[in-house]
């Protein structure tokens, strides 16, 4: 019995290992770029993203309820980024980018809206 157990065993390891194809390596996406000493970062992002406001009069708290404008441009420019704040997923679960969306309201945008790694992006 044992032996008729490890023949099948081995033999559907043998049948998996054969549909197993290596997947490609991951390459880490390109960094976010400046072009004036760091005042305004930008970054590719997923084109149409919402960009959401922030909580209060306080410029520094992101609101993910409530949605100000948009990002069709891409890439785009942000300020500065935050962590720390609300959940949003993705590579930095709790970062926000800050920016203008295309309608001119100041707000933030999630971090999983954007292409390019959002670590250069310096600190609000």
């Amino acid at each position: 019995m044992r032996r008729r157990l490890g023949a099948v065993l081995a033999a559907a390891a043998l049948t998996v290992g054969i549909g197993v194809v290596a997947a490609p390596a991951a390459h880490a996406a390109p960094g976010c770029w400046t072009n004036d000493g760091g005042i305004k970062w930008y970054c590719n992002n997923v084109s149409g993203a919402p960009v959401y406001g922030t909580i209060g009069n306080n410029h520094l708290y992101p609101d993910p309820t409530r949605v100000v404008g948009h990002m069709y441009s891409n890439p785009s420019w942000f300020f500065c980024k935050l962590d720390g704040q609300a959940w949003v997923g993705g590579p930095h679960p709790t970062r926000w980018l800050m920016t203008v969306a295309d309608n001119g309201q100041l707000g933030f945008m999630k971090d999983t809206a954007i292409y390019s790694e959002t670590d250069p992006v310096r600190n609000c």
